[in-house]
């Protein structure tokens, strides 16, 4: 004990400081009624929570790309004919995009959504949904959002902003329920939507997929269209025979492309396993919430024991 009298006043400050793991845990053990209470408390508040959550439905469908032998447009035409159109003069050679990256850039793209949610009459289901009946197979709506009877959006919004939901917002939210992933080992293409209602959820997919096809078909064809009506205008710019029969070839090619993609309904994707009505939810992880709910609550309490600790051991 005399020597301790000897040690300089930093010796006792570091003495101060340390940490014992004994009385941590005598600390801890003293404090393991507010553990258990705030433990207890999250606990119930993850079951309540997890409880309180509508079960949600994931419907999906694997996609394979109907293109991927297939060059269309200008990058065809230079692909078979790049040598007779260079004769002509006509650089046919225009980057092109993979067909496939451009389905899917159209598929979660804006214009798209927001065109597919009107064509389909989706913003009552989309932004007014809070569970589905399993008895009557019937999505049921909020009635602070939707008024059923009257037809009407009833939505608490901010000063200046309508009720009605706009296609920036309706985009938002259809944005959160769909998602597309591409498997790196043999190209194909998973589509799915997750929805309160599996019924719909399946129904959806089927939609997406018609339409996307239907989308790129008419911008191929359109494409196709331009392409041949450039080529006849060329025939009459020149009256040369060899550059005539050089469009001609190239007409003749761009008129069997369009005669195809007529009667081509899987023009983008082939749907090599089509959606089916999910039988199980996709969520909410309730089992997860709830142990989340308990650790988050075990950790609060076992920080507030410790501080006391601290501020007690410093006075």
């Amino acid at each position: 004990m005399a020597d301790n009298y000897n040690l300089p006043p930093q010796a006792y400050h570091q003495q101060d400081d340390e940490i014992d793991l004994k009385e941590l845990f005598i600390a801890l053990w003293k404090g393991k009624w507010i553990i258990i209470f705030t433990t207890f408390v999250f606990a119930v508040g993850g079951v309540l929570y997890a409880l309180s959550q509508p079960n949600t439905y994931k419907a999906e469908a694997v996609l394979a790309s109907a293109n991927d032998n297939k060059s269309g447009g200008l990058a065809g035409m230079a692909a078979q004919f790049g040598g007779l159109a260079s004769l002509a003069g006509i650089n046919l050679s225009g980057g092109g995009t993979d067909s496939k990256a451009m389905a899917l850039a159209i598929l979660q793209s804006r214009q798209f959504i927001n065109a597919f949610i009107n064509k389909y009459d989706l913003m009552v289901p989309l932004m007014a949904g809070e569970k589905w009946s399993e008895l009557t197979d019937t999505l049921q709506l909020d009635s602070e959002i939707y008024d059923s009877q009257t037809k009407t959006w009833v939505r608490e919004v901010e000063p200046g902003k309508s009720p009605i939901p706009t296609d920036w917002e309706a985009y938002k939210e259809f944005k959160k329920l769909i998602a597309v992933s591409e498997s790196k080992d043999n190209g194909l293409v998973t589509l799915s939507i997750t929805h309160l209602s599996p019924t719909i959820a399946k129904q959806w997919v089927d939609w997406l997929v018609i339409d996307l096809n239907a989308w790129v078909k008419k911008e191929s064809l359109d494409e196709t269209r331009r392409n041949i009506g450039y080529l006849e205008e060329q025939i009459q710019k020149t009256s040369i025979s060899d550059m005539q029969s050089v469009f001609y070839q190239l007409i003749e090619e761009q008129t069997k492309n369009l005669m195809l993609a007529q009667v081509q309904d899987e023009f983008a994707f082939k749907t090599i396993d089509p959606a089916v009505v999910p039988e199980e939810k996709a969520g909410p992880k309730r089992a997860l919430i709830c142990v989340l709910a308990v650790l988050l609550g075990g950790m609060l309490g076992m920080g507030i024991v410790l501080i006391r600790f601290a501020f007690t051991k410093k006075d």
